[in-house]
């Protein structure tokens, strides 16, 4: 048999405070467990839970590993505003003009996750490609000008 992942642990400085950001931004709770001033602090999400586990040293580097975000009930930009007014901050914007991209934000002790676009809008984005192709076929096999020698 396999193994699953059952926590993503994440170093930290204030493990109860940086958990109740996370449970806010994933819709969950902070274990029933865990109280401020823990060394540990639980998010269950469903798959893997989200570990914070307190350290002595502040975060110096970029992650090595991160998370992807996917918004269920709202836009990727919608979500980005959201977490915005929880307390990340926006670390770099790959936003492109076609709705395409992701933002890179940065919790509030510095690490880096990321908000890529729900699956409404990414289904609409390749059935707006489809039309297009489709359209562009079209036009070949119909207008003999767009056809090339």
């Amino acid at each position: 048999m396999t193994s699953l992942v059952r926590h993503v642990t994440i170093d930290c400085t204030d493990a109860y405070a940086l958990a109740t950001f996370w449970a806010e931004v994933l819709d969950s709770k902070v274990s029933s467990d865990d109280e401020p001033g823990d060394e540990e602090a639980l998010v269950e999400t469903p798959g893997a839970g989200l570990l914070f586990i307190q350290v002595p040293e502040a975060k110096a580097v970029k992650n090595r590993v991160h998370l992807d975000l996917q918004p269920q009930d709202r836009t990727r930009d919608e979500e980005i505003e959201r977490l915005l007014g929880l307390g990340a901050t926006l670390l770099d914007d790959r936003r492109n003009p076609d709705g395409t991209g992701w933002a890179t934000l940065g919790d509030p002790e510095g690490n880096e996750f990321c908000v890529e676009r729900s699956a409404a809008e990414r289904l609409a984005t390749a059935n707006a490609t489809s039309t297009d192709a489709n359209s562009t076929v079209a036009n070949a096999t119909t207008d003999p000008a767009s056809v090339s020698s």
